[in-house]
């Protein structure tokens, strides 16, 4: 049958809506799409509820108009801002010593169980990145293996519950259903990222408007996500404040004279701050040199993020740079020399039917990477932030309800002649809330010893 579906990519500088057709064989068609500037938003952020509505429902309608059709719910975007990532571990003992995918929804589950998540914080993302069948690490699928017990790696990234909501409250102003929420910065991965990338180890940076997201992949799963309040409308605000002329004439030197490369000695003339029909010649060397100063200072702390992370040994794909900023003349040249990360690509969103040509440039890498996730473009195993266990190969239950206290859990499987779409979701009940330190203590220690006994 297919399906169609609405992509909304909440940015700091734009938004960018995406309607498109996929079909049973997960083909993908661009039905329509739809741009606004990004208004009530801060660092991607929702600091105006009624503003950001408006500027969702103008990118949405744009969109719809071009596609001739109507979607309700969409698959959104959220900024790494506000964001916090924990790893966290799972284990469960496999009783008729196969490994089902039940038995991998309860050992995700339960390394989801086992995390620290602050109580203001939701989960977006948890993402196994380490399955361990009887001692033998790094498996890249269990399904159906012959073991007595199978641990699981979690990297796990939160948000904040305001931010979420506020999000979800401003895309239902623009009467759009939120579908899904992906991290803004794991969806330009996946339109972006080929196999080898992921399997060698890659960061992934996208150089956005206000803001810079970075996302660790090692072993086709994230490891690691930061972010940084800067992009390229520093670099416009810099020029201004260098040259004394007004933000809009800056952001045109940026984008026509803006260059990493050598300085030219030309002159250029330019109106000055309140009173623009007073000019003054400014040299391109000065504008080269202010430029380069704001582009080497964002992509010194990046590498300082690397260097954090604790994962630079594993890039063995190197650094891969998208977003608008990534168009800047020289911007690979400075940082090879930055990054001492291996080799950095430039990279564009993949190629598909129907793909506008206004939508081939890196700035729309995380709306074609939301359209991407939803035709079950993610990682092997995830539970993503609706508590669904997403599998983008096994057809997973039609319910399931884990009980940590038993053992071997009750869960209804679909019979196989009634199956007819590739990708189902298994949904998991929230784990209750603690009444007490005691209590949560004594319900792990429950929890450990049914699986273990």
């Amino acid at each position: 049958m297919g399906k169609t579906v609405l992509a909304i990519d909440i940015g700091s500088t734009k938004i960018c809506a995406i309607i498109a057709r996929i079909e049973d064989d997960n083909s993908i068609a661009i039905l329509g799409a739809g741009i606004s500037k990004a208004q009530g938003l801060k660092r991607g952020n929702i600091t105006n509820i009624e503003l950001a509505s408006r500027s969702i429902k103008a990118a949405v309608d744009d969109a719809k108009r071009v596609a001739a059709t109507d979607v309700k719910h969409a698959t959104v975007s959220i900024s790494g801002n506000y964001t916090k990532s924990l790893n966290s571990s799972g284990i469960v003992n496999i009783q008729n010593k196969e490994i089902s995918f039940k038995e991998i929804e309860r050992v995700m589950q339960t390394s989801l169980y086992n995390a620290n998540i602050p109580n203001e914080y939701e989960v977006l993302h948890a993402l196994p990145y380490n399955f361990k069948v009887d001692d033998q690490d790094y498996i890249e699928d269990p399904l159906g293996m012959n073991a007595a017990r199978l641990e699981v790696e979690t990297h796990i990234i939160t948000t904040q519950k305001s931010n979420l909501n506020n999000l979800k409250k401003a895309v239902r102003g623009a009467n759009v259903e939120v579908a899904n929420v992906i991290l803004s910065g794991y969806a330009s991965s996946i339109s972006i990222l080929n196999e080898d990338e992921k399997e060698l180890g890659v960061c992934v940076i996208d150089l956005g408007g206000n803001t810079s997201n970075m996302t660790i992949h090692s072993g086709s799963s994230i490891r690691h996500n930061n972010f940084l309040g800067v992009g390229s409308n520093h670099v416009t605000n810099d020029l201004s404040m260098a040259l004394h002329t007004p933000l809009s004439v800056a952001d045109n030197i940026k984008i026509n004279y803006g260059s990493l490369l050598e300085p030219s000695n030309d002159l250029i003339e330019l109106p000055l701050i309140g009173d623009e029909s007073t000019t003054h010649e400014v040299s391109l060397e000065v504008v080269h040199n202010v430029i380069y100063a704001r582009v080497e200072e964002t992509l010194m702390i990046l590498e300082q993020f690397i260097e954090e992370s604790g994962l630079k040994d594993k890039l063995g794909a190197g650094v891969v740079l998208t977003g608008g900023l990534s168009k800047m003349e020289g911007i690979r040249e400075l940082a090879v020399a930055t990054f001492n990360s291996g080799p950095v690509r430039l990279a564009k969103p993949r190629a598909m039917e129907g793909l506008f040509e206004d939508l081939r440039g890196p700035e729309f890498s995380a709306a074609v990477g939301l359209i991407l996730y939803t035709a079950s473009n993610f990682t092997p195993y995830e539970i993503d932030v609706n508590k669904n266990v997403r599998h983008n190969n096994e057809i997973p239950a039609e319910a399931s309800n884990v009980d940590f206290k038993s053992e071997a859990p009750s869960i209804p499987i679909a019979p196989i002649e009634e199956i007819s779409i590739k990708d189902q979701l298994a949904t998991f009940p929230s784990k209750k809330d603690k009444k007490s330190d005691e209590a949560g203590t004594v319900s792990k220690f429950w929890n450990w010893a049914t699986q273990l006994f």
